[in-house]
């Protein structure tokens, strides 16, 4: 719906009149998202779930119901006005005095909590953590989608606070927002319905300077760090994006999940086996802290493999992660890119690397995790009526030309589209063989980096 209601607003810009066509299950975000555009736009409701109607019920709301909307609209007949959002607290201001319990409540009520208990974000909390970063507290980064609020440094560290964060996390706070804010990241879309979770990767000497775990429990709450930064990504985008469950309306996740902690890599482990590490990967130095998110939608089960081989284990993911990664790939194969993540556990990351590099392994999991055509084609009709057309996608060259190379409707064909794509995390239990996959949600948050500026002083 946000994509839908942008498009218009730039087809309004250009003089072509638009009628957003909007599910029953939508028209509250869409309202939202028009309230933080500052536009009335005409919209036309489908009423109930066009993917589950029959034909003939599909084409009596058609004609009965969608149609005349859309006619309505294009007339501009009782276009409403658009209420902008209600007051709410100047920046810097006390918001509100209480006991714990009832600032716990206050902010429940407000939907400016998680539905867990936050920490209060009282004025000494919060001066602790500007004290960390040599930046105006009143700095605006940009203002973030969808609901229009300024992503200033103020407001990070007020979240920061509340998400139980220590005062030393700020600077890596103020790059995870300035990646949100970073219009490659694509946050705007963080409310779809597959439930985009933004993952948070760690990397460089930060750390071990901030005691982020890297090994066992990698993935799980419990050290602070990891989960504190975690919770302040999720925090933060339904504080300042908008993206709230109901009774909020931004956040359109149709189950979803929870939040993820923040991913560290065992850096010391990647060096000794000699791969590089995630943040060198991404272009930066081993001397560099640097933060990256990409969007998870899915991760695999836990992998086992053994041998003292590299193949043994890299076949392994493919049949293992691969059938994880089968049903959901197609959207990164309809639009040219996706960003799987497999994180290795070290002592499988030490036998792979005794053998193959990097991108040996990244070629070999390209290479081997393939579906039938047929198949991808079924599972895009599937999740939303979608032609998955490979000869027009190879004209447009979102596409390879092998991908056409036989008409074979069973042929083999890759589940990712590029080897670069894929990324690779040392982490985890070196005392254990297991490694997971993680699968990102096409062009939606792809990864993005930035790296963290300490204070001056």
């Amino acid at each position: 719906t946000p994509a839908v209601l942008r498009a218009a607003a730039v087809a309004e810009a250009a003089g072509i009149p638009s009628v957003s066509i909007v599910g029953t299950g939508f028209l509250k975000q869409a309202d939202l998202v028009l309230r933080g555009m500052g536009r009335a736009m005409p919209v036309a409701e489908y009423p109930g779930v066009p993917m589950v109607d029959s034909e003939e019920m599909f084409r009596t709301k058609v004609e009965q119901q969608l149609l005349p909307a859309v006619i309505r609209g294009l007339a501009r007949d009782g276009l409403p006005s658009i209420a902008l959002p209600g007051d709410e607290p100047e920046p810097g201001s006390v918001a509100f005095e209480g006991t714990l319990d009832q600032v716990q409540q206050h902010f429940h009520d407000r939907l400016w909590s998680d539905g867990l208990p936050v920490i209060p974000p009282t004025r000494e909390r919060v001066d602790a953590f500007l004290r960390c970063i040599d930046r105006d507290p009143e700095e605006v980064i940009a203002v973030l989608p969808q609901e229009s609020r300024a992503a200033s440094i103020l407001s990070i560290a007020v979240n920061g606070v509340m998400a139980g964060c220590r005062p030393e996390y700020m600077p890596l706070l103020v790059a995870v927002v300035e990646v949100m804010a970073d219009p490659r990241a694509r946050i705007e879309d963080a409310g779809s319905t597959p439930s985009i979770e933004p993952l948070i990767i760690i990397s460089g000497p930060i750390i071990e300077q901030l005691e982020l775990n890297s090994g066992p429990g990698v993935m799980k709450i419990g050290r602070q760090a990891n989960s504190t930064i975690g919770r302040f990504l999720r925090l933060y985008l339904r504080n300042i994006c908008g993206y709230r469950i109901p009774p909020g309306d931004g956040d359109k996740g149709s189950i979803g999940f929870t939040f993820n902690v923040a991913l560290a890599e065992n850096e010391a482990w990647a060096r000794d086996i000699g791969w590089s590490t995630f943040g060198m990967d991404m272009g930066y130095a081993p001397d560099d802290s640097v933060v990256t998110i990409q969007s998870v939608v899915s991760f695999t089960s836990p992998t086992y493999s053994s041998g003292a081989d590299a193949l043994s284990h890299a076949r392994m993911f493919v049949e293992a992660m691969g059938p994880a990664f089968s049903y959901w790939c197609y959207t990164g194969v309809k639009r040219g890119k996706w960003n799987p993540l497999f994180v290795i556990g070290p002592s499988i990351a030490k036998t792979i690397a005794s053998q193959w590099s990097k991108d040996e392994l990244r070629r070999y999991l390209w290479q081997n995790m393939t579906i039938p055509a047929s198949r991808m084609q079924y599972m895009a009709l599937q999740a939303g009526a979608e032609t998955l057309d490979f000869d027009r996608l190879v004209t447009q060259g979102l596409l390879p030309a092998d991908y056409i190379a036989s008409d074979d409707p069973d042929r083999p064909i890759r589940m990712i589209v590029h080897p670069d794509d894929i990324g690779i995390v040392v982490a985890g239990d070196p005392g254990r063989n297991q490694s997971r996959g993680y699968m990102s949600n096409h062009i939606q948050v792809p990864r993005t980096s930035r790296r963290i500026m300490p204070p001056a002083r």
